[in-house]
């Protein structure tokens, strides 16, 4: 934590300025969540338009999440070393000319590649983020801050689908994915202009921190604690790969499901899940139980998407039930960001959470294969039974890594 941003805590300026750091990150995570969220509402349109496979589909996403997989760790080790601000400015205009590149073009090929060059940019997102966070927001702060950065993301996630098939009733699906561009573009012309909110570098303090030893960054890296976060993250985000890109195209498979009601029954789980992440930074500073928290909002989101799988529902229970299982899978998020930052020491904010970032693309490259494979197989319901049981899969994890974080805290305070 800086000293500048501990001596800025208690006045009303200094909030102010909290704020405006918390509001600019969180837009761009905003925008980065759109854009992971771009292809999955429009498989429909592109699948008739290219004539491709559910699998074929699934390569698109699996080549962004490729990328991602393969540069985030040395993206973390990059932002630790540059401006994080201006790595964002970079990242986000370089999505969103992915984005455009697939788009003007109309070959499957442009697909991949557009999809590939937005994975590079992904790398950026998290660890910029959290380094950006971690060293300008006090500690009494960062909590809410970390709470405010997942909502904005998940809100972004939430609100794409409806918004991209509005865009394509009217514009094409190349339209929709132009726009989702264009914001990307007017997102980065904003950043450019925050230097003395976000900063220009890592800073001083930061640097005299930094290990002389620079293999110390990758002892720190295979340490246990933060390998089970790794493992947490790919299981989620695997399971997550089901509901986002597969909840639309299953429920039409396996109900005959109208992609009106499919389309808010997965808004409903995206936009419960953003609730969840402001009502689980009110739990967790109610409770120091975040493992108990945790356990049971997963298992009962589980069970919900499970009933999905196996019982067919009109629209108002099938919308309800998505709500429920997303506003409990949201609860544990806020802790989830606590627990990797009190694993991390301070300077090394983005290689700790770039690396266990890597859990998120690998999961996304898992699932997306997977599911597709199961969907051109004419198995619908299997990708929800899937989804229910890596969530109980990752139970375990969540405990023990509630535990670990715990030991961490009380070391460094003892």
């Amino acid at each position: 934590m800086t000293q500048v941003a501990e001596a800025r805590l208690g006045d009303a300026p200094g909030r102010s300025r909290d704020a405006r750091i918390i509001g600019l990150v969180s837009g761009a995570h905003f925008v980065s969540h759109v854009f992971m969220m771009v292809l999955p509402p429009l498989f429909l349109f592109v699948r008739d338009d290219y004539g491709a496979s559910y699998t074929e589909l699934g390569f698109v996403l699996a080549a962004f999440n490729i990328a991602s997989t393969v540069l985030q760790a040395p993206a973390g080790f990059l932002v630790d070393r540059l401006s994080p601000r201006l790595l964002l400015v970079i990242a986000l205009a370089l999505s969103a000319s992915g984005l455009a590149f697939a788009a003007f073009l109309p070959f499957y090929w442009a697909l991949l590649v557009g999809w590939s060059i937005a994975g590079v940019a992904n790398t950026i997102y998290h660890p910029a983020d959290y380094a950006i966070l971690s060293d300008r927001i006090g500690s009494r702060r960062i909590g809410h801050a970390f709470s405010m950065h997942t909502f904005f993301g998940m809100l972004g996630t939430a609100v794409t689908p409806a918004a991209l098939l509005f865009l394509a009733d009217y514009f094409g699906w190349r339209g929709a994915v132009l726009g989702a561009a264009a914001l990307g573009y007017a997102a980065a012309l904003v950043l450019m202009q925050q230097k003395s909110a976000l900063g220009d570098g890592v800073g001083a303090a930061v640097s005299a921190r930094r290990p002389k030893d620079r293999t110390a960054g990758w002892d720190l890296l295979l340490s246990g604690p933060v390998l089970r976060n790794v493992v947490f993250f790919i299981v989620m985000s695997a399971s997550g790969a089901g509901i986002y890109s597969f909840t639309i195209v299953g429920l039409d498979a396996l109900y005959g499901t109208p992609l009106a009601v499919a389309s808010l029954g997965l808004s409903s789980f995206l936009l419960t899940n953003a609730v969840g992440v402001l009502a689980g930074g009110i739990v967790a500073t109610r409770t120091e139980r975040h493992d108990i928290v945790a356990v049971a909002g997963f298992a009962a989101s589980g069970v919900a998407i499970l009933v999905v799988a196996l019982v067919p529902l009109n629209a108002t229970i099938l919308v309800l039930a998505f709500g429920i299982s997303g506003l409990l899978s949201g609860i544990i998020a806020p802790s989830r960001d606590m627990i990797v930052r009190a694993i991390t020491p301070e300077g090394a904010y983005g290689k700790v959470f770039g690396f266990v970032s890597t859990g998120f693309s690998i999961g996304a490259v898992i699932g997306p294969l997977l599911f597709g494979w199961l969907m051109d197989r004419g198995q619908p319901r299997l990708i929800f039974i899937l989804v229910a049981v890596l969530t109980f899969v990752a139970l375990p994890l969540v405990g023990r890594i509630s535990t670990k974080a715990r030991t961490s805290l009380d070391r460094s305070s003892g």
